[in-house]
């Protein structure tokens, strides 16, 4: 499965088991992909000014 409409197929194809597995496994993969993303910009200052906003916000 190299391209994106191969796993479309496949997906589609998938049992309603399977296809709930499927689920669970990608909101998995998914929430630490973007736990992995906010970390690299937490760490790149990317997120810094956020709080100043907040804060701002609330005055």
């Amino acid at each position: 499965m190299s391209t994106l409409k191969e796993v479309e197929l496949a997906v589609s194809q998938l049992s309603p088991e399977d296809l709930a597995a499927f689920r669970a496994w990608f909101a998995e993969f998914d929430a630490v992909a973007w736990d992995k993303q906010i970390e690299k910009d937490v760490a790149a200052g990317r997120l810094d000014v956020l709080p100043q906003k907040a804060l701002k916000h609330l005055r």
